[in-house]
């Protein structure tokens, strides 16, 4: 597998540093996450400039340009700590439908959700997610041609403000997965009090909702495969943006470090602000390169992109961890203060760690995966 950023690649990434750097700075990012709302910025732009279709198959209006060109998008995004449904649309409730979709599903959903008009959501057990299993927390039974949801779903990302929500339920026959979309309102969604205050996240309750036959994706019982295939993308997603963050974090403690006098030079010139430095570049680039490998074994759904995406979540927690910690410690008590910059991305990126299965998840799923 030989992995090269082509011109057009690389104008595309160039385009969307500088489009993202003048439409989402991190003023914006503050003032969300003091005042609350949510910009119109940079969703409208993505919208616009086709962001939004590039994963998309032509066939229903999108760029097909396939993942990989996705997956820089959504990096850059993560460099700016973005706010917006563009990682919950296009990452997250998009795959599935893709995945499980009947054609007149794809037209209802998919298209308009590549084009921007539809903001969707996915619902699934987060502490599931490493082994592909919709959990035992909400379950979806047979009333004659409908279905009906009872149970929960915590910390779905836009659950309260998507148009529509793609989730996967338990059923009580084949391999267990039942994937639907339900309408904003089909649920009792709770806004949490999160640790990136950035993005809404929800908790959705289930009571006896109906599901129409029109908004089962696939068929109940056998969609274990179109479920493990959409976390595969989500999962890779979370990990290309935290890598995003964490790549501004350590530019934030470089620049510090340069900065920042102390005994008469910076402080960037003691060895032991050094070796941080080091050891967090190296922790990056071994977090992008895993990350990079996933994203490419799902644009060409090479045989190991299950263990890819697992082992890309589980660098990008490694590598968040060190960079969140000592990014703040080269900051000293700045680092700690609200004023400072540095609380926003490490708030996302330990949001992101969270989601899909942590680290330690992933890595208990690479070894099962190599029987270690």
């Amino acid at each position: 597998m030989d992995f090269e950023i082509t011109p057009d690649l690389q104008q595309l990434i160039d385009s969307v540093a500088t489009v993202l750097a003048q439409e989402c700075p991190t003023a914006l990012v503050r003032d969300v996450v003091e005042n609350g709302g949510a910009p119109e910025q940079p969703w409208k732009s993505a919208r616009e400039l086709g962001w939004t279709a590039i994963d998309l198959p032509e066939a229903l209006g999108g760029l097909g340009l396939g993942f990989t060109a996705l997956g820089f998008v959504v990096e850059e995004h993560g460099r700016r700590i973005a706010p917006g449904p563009f990682l919950a649309t296009l990452t997250q409730f998009l795959p599935l439908v893709c995945e499980a979709g009947a054609p007149e599903q794809l037209e209802r959903f998919a298209a308009p959700a590549g084009a921007g008009a539809l903001r969707g959501a996915l619902a699934v057990d987060h502490g599931r997610a490493a082994e592909h299993a919709p959990g035992d927390r909400l379950r979806a039974r047979r009333d004659g041609p409908d279905w009906v949801l009872e149970g929960e779903r915590t910390y779905v990302l836009d659950g309260d403000v998507a148009d529509e929500i793609a989730l996967a339920a338990r059923v009580d026959e084949g391999d267990g997965v039942g994937l639907f979309v339900v309408p904003q309102g089909a649920a009792a969604a709770r806004r949490v009090v999160a640790l990136d205050a950035s993005r809404p996240l929800a908790h959705l309750r289930f009571d006896g909702v109906r599901v129409k036959p029109d908004r089962v994706l696939g068929t109940p019982g056998r969609s274990a495969r179109a479920l493990g295939r959409a976390l595969e993308r989500a999962t890779v997603a979370a990990a290309l943006e935290c890598v995003g963050a964490c790549q501004t974090l350590l530019e934030l403690a470089i620049e510090h470090a340069k900065s920042r006098r102390q005994f008469d030079q910076p402080i960037g010139a003691f060895q032991a602000i050094q070796h941080k430095c080091a050891d967090m570049y190296v922790q990056l680039e071994k977090a992008r390169a895993t990350a990079y490998f996933a994203m490419m074994t799902l644009a060409e759904d090479d045989s190991r992109r299950t263990l890819a995406a697992s082992m890309a979540k589980a660098a990008a927690s490694d590598c968040q961890r060190l960079i969140c910690k000592d990014g703040i410690q080269i900051h000293g008590g700045m680092g700690y203060t609200w004023e400072s910059d540095v609380h926003l991305f490490v708030k996302r990126a330990k949001t992101l760690e969270a989601l899909f299965g942590t680290g330690v998840a992933h890595r208990q799923r690479v070894a099962e995966l190599l029987e270690v």
